[in-house]
């Protein structure tokens, strides 16, 4: 809690309320990413920690909104959201201590404003998502709504000045890391009806959507696998020049995050077709000694 507590001093945070704003983020963010708050709280300057917690927490909140409930239900909330969030950024103050904490990064951060009003305009797309018919449309997908969501903790990490080869280096990494989440979270998506895999990809190895349903694998799951984390780990492989692009406090961390997801590809491709029953992660140890490495 110490080294938190010294993050916020460095991060420029000190009224005591916005300090407890930040502090709820932090909660939240280490219970449900805590592999990722682990790296974070390894490899960030304190100056940054702060920051990429409350941008982790927006990006997890909204995820929320557009992925529980009737579409009708989500829609709603989505909008309410989104006017929320433009007021807040508009008059600088939020009703929220998640808001509170986005207003006053975006006021450290300025360049997030654009990053914030790319995301909300396009994240509708998760909304409207219900599977792919072709890999042209997975990676519609992948422009409207993964590239933008990633870039709300990434755009804190970019370099000054002409950021074009950076912000491409990140979309060919959320591009391996979306479609390797999309295998991966077969048994989670299947009960709601959709997968994140494209239907003439499937088509090619004589796999449906309702035979997956069904719970039918085998052979023919077991390839379709294999084939998808080779695309993805390409696209994670040709990622690794990321660090070198990242801007030098946030390079630590762009690293451990493609090693963790190359980690994640052997994983899954070891699963195989038993994702049908769940997914898989990197062995803890193997995770440990990428942010050991890089600490």
């Amino acid at each position: 809690m110490r080294g938190w507590t010294k993050s916020l001093d460095a991060a420029g945070v000190r009224e005591p309320g916005l300090r407890a704003d930040y502090d709820r983020q932090r909660q939240l963010v280490r219970r449900f990413r805590r592999t990722a708050y682990l790296a974070a709280r390894l490899l960030l300057p304190p100056q940054l920690l702060p920051h990429v917690v409350a941008a982790t927490a927006v990006m997890h909140h909204g995820d929320n909104l557009l992925d529980t409930g009737a579409l009708a239900e989500r829609e709603t909330a989505w909008a309410s959201w989104e006017r929320r969030v433009r007021e807040a950024l508009r008059t600088g103050a939020g009703d929220t201590p998640l808001l509170r904490a986005l207003v006053h990064t975006v006021s450290a951060h300025p360049r997030m404003r654009e990053t914030v009003e790319t995301y909300l305009a396009t994240a509708t797309a998760e909304l409207r998502f219900a599977g792919f018919a072709t890999e042209s449309d997975y990676q519609d997908y992948v422009d409207a709504y993964s590239y933008p969501a990633f870039m709300l903790v990434a755009g804190l990490l970019a370099p000054e000045g002409d950021d074009a080869r950076y912000r491409a280096a990140c979309r060919t990494f959320i591009d391996g890391s979306q479609r390797l989440d999309f295998v991966n979270d077969l048994a989670e998506d299947l009960p709601e009806g959709r997968v994140g895999i494209p239907d003439d990809m499937m088509k090619r190895f004589s796999v449906t959507v309702d035979g997956l349903a069904a719970g039918v694998g085998g052979t023919a799951l077991e390839e379709l696998v294999a084939e998808q984390v080779a695309v993805a780990r390409t696209a994670l492989l040709a990622a690794r020049e990321l660090p070198a692009l990242t801007s030098a406090p946030g390079r630590r961390l762009a690293g451990a995050l493609v090693e963790i997801e190359l980690l994640t590809a052997e994983a899954v491709l070891a699963r195989g077709a038993e994702v049908l029953r769940g997914s898989a992660s990197p062995p803890l140890g193997r995770t440990l000694r990428v942010l050991a490495r890089r600490y």
